[in-house]
C-alpha cells in the first residue's frame, strides 16, 4: 500500500508543478533557440535521399518541445512527409499535447500515433509484437530521470533508430544547481517519482562505457529563484516543490533538512546579482548515433 501513495511523474500535482516552473523559468524557451541551432544540419544528414521521415517522441509531456522540433524538420525538409509516435505516461500531459496540435496548422499536417504508457511498457509492448517500427529520430527531453535502467533503455531505443538516425536526450547538466541538489540530498529526495538522479554525466560514462558515438551540446540556462527563501511567497514555495519533486516542501522535511537545502541552493546551486539568487539549470543536448 506504501507503495501506491507514492507520487508519480504522471500524477496531476506534478503536471501542475511542472507547468508553474516552465512559466516561471522560460526553460523551454532556452531549449528551443538551442534546437534551433543544432537540429536542422542534423535533420539534413538524417534525411538525405529519404522519402519519408519516422520521429519517436518519449516521455514527450505537453509537447511544447517537441511541436518545436516537428516544425524544424518540417521547415528543414519541406518535401518529405514524416509520421509521429509518442509515449507519454500521463494522460493529462497527452491531452495538452493532443490540444497543441489540434490549433497548430502545420502540426494537424503530420499523423500521430499515441502511446498512452510508461517507457517501460512501450519497450514491453514492443518486445511482445516482434514488430519493432524503426524511427530516424527519438526525443527523450528531461525524461531520462524517471526510467528504470539507464543502460537498457537506451539500449532498446537505439534499437529501433533507423541507419544514420539519432537518439536524442536532453538531461541536466553535470554540476548543474538540481544535479548538486539531489546528489547531496539523494537520501531525502530519490524516494519518489524519481528513486535515482540522473545528469549529463552517468549519461555519458554510460556512452563511453559501451563505446557509442555521441555528441554533447551544451544549453546555458539560470533561472531566478529568490523568492524560495521567503516563507510567506507562494511562488518561492511551487519553485522548492518543483525543484524536491514534492507536493508541499515545507511539510515534506524537517527543519533541519529544509535548512540545509536553502542553504545548498543559495550557497552551491546559485550565484547572487544584485540581490538576486540565480539558479544554476544548464542542460545537455546528447545526440547517440544510431
Amino acid at each position: 500500500m506504501a507503495e501506491e501513495a507514492k507520487t508519480t511523474c504522471y500524477d496531476s500535482s506534478c503536471v501542475k508543478s511542472f507547468q508553474f516552473y516552465l512559466q516561471h523559468s522560460g526553460e523551454h524557451q532556452v531549449l528551443r533557440q538551442c534546437l534551433h541551432n543544432i537540429l536542422p544540419g542534423e535533420f539534413k544528414r538524417i534525411g538525405l535521399n529519404k522519402s519519408s521521415l519516422d520521429v519517436l517522441g518519449v516521455g514527450s509531456g505537453g509537447g511544447e518541445v517537441d511541436a518545436q522540433i516537428l516544425t524544424l524538420l518540417q521547415s528543414t525538409l519541406p518535401a518529405v512527409p514524416i509520421t509521429t509516435d509518442i509515449v507519454e505516461g500521463s494522460s493529462q500531459f497527452a491531452d495538452n499535447f493532443k490540444a497543441l496540435v489540434a490549433k497548430t496548422t502545420n502540426l494537424q499536417k503530420i499523423p500521430f500515433a499515441w502511446h498512452l504508457m510508461s517507457s517501460e511498457n512501450y519497450e514491453k509492448q514492443v518486445k511482445a509484437k516482434g514488430d519493432m517500427k524503426k524511427f530516424d529520430f527519438i526525443q527523450m527531453v528531461q525524461m531520462i530521470y524517471y526510467v528504470d535502467n539507464l543502460g537498457d533503455t537506451i539500449k532498446f531505443y537505439r534499437s529501433l533508430l533507423k541507419n544514420n538516425g539519432r537518439l536524442m536526450i536532453i538531461v541536466t547538466a553535470a554540476h548543474s544547481g538540481s544535479d548538486i541538489l539531489w546528489k547531496t540530498y539523494k537520501k531525502e529526495l530519490a524516494v519518489d517519482a524519481i528513486t535515482e538522479y540522473r545528469s549529463s554525466a552517468e549519461v555519458i560514462a554510460h556512452l563511453k562505457s559501451e563505446g557509442l558515438k555521441y555528441e554533447e551540446h551544451a544549453f546555458p540556462h539560470t533561472f531566478d529563484i529568490t523568492e524560495c527563501f521567503d516563507p510567506s511567497s507562494k511562488t518561492g514555495e511551487h519553485l522548492l516543490d518543483f525543484l524536491t519533486a514534492k507536493n508541499h516542501f515545507y511539510q515534506s522535511f524537517t527543519p533541519e533538512i529544509r535548512a540545509g537545502i536553502l542553504d545548498l541552493l543559495r550557497s552551491k546551486c546559485s550565484t547572487e546579482k544584485d540581490g538576486k539568487v540565480i539558479f544554476n539549470n544548464n542542460n545537455s543536448c546528447i545526440l547517440i548515433y544510431a
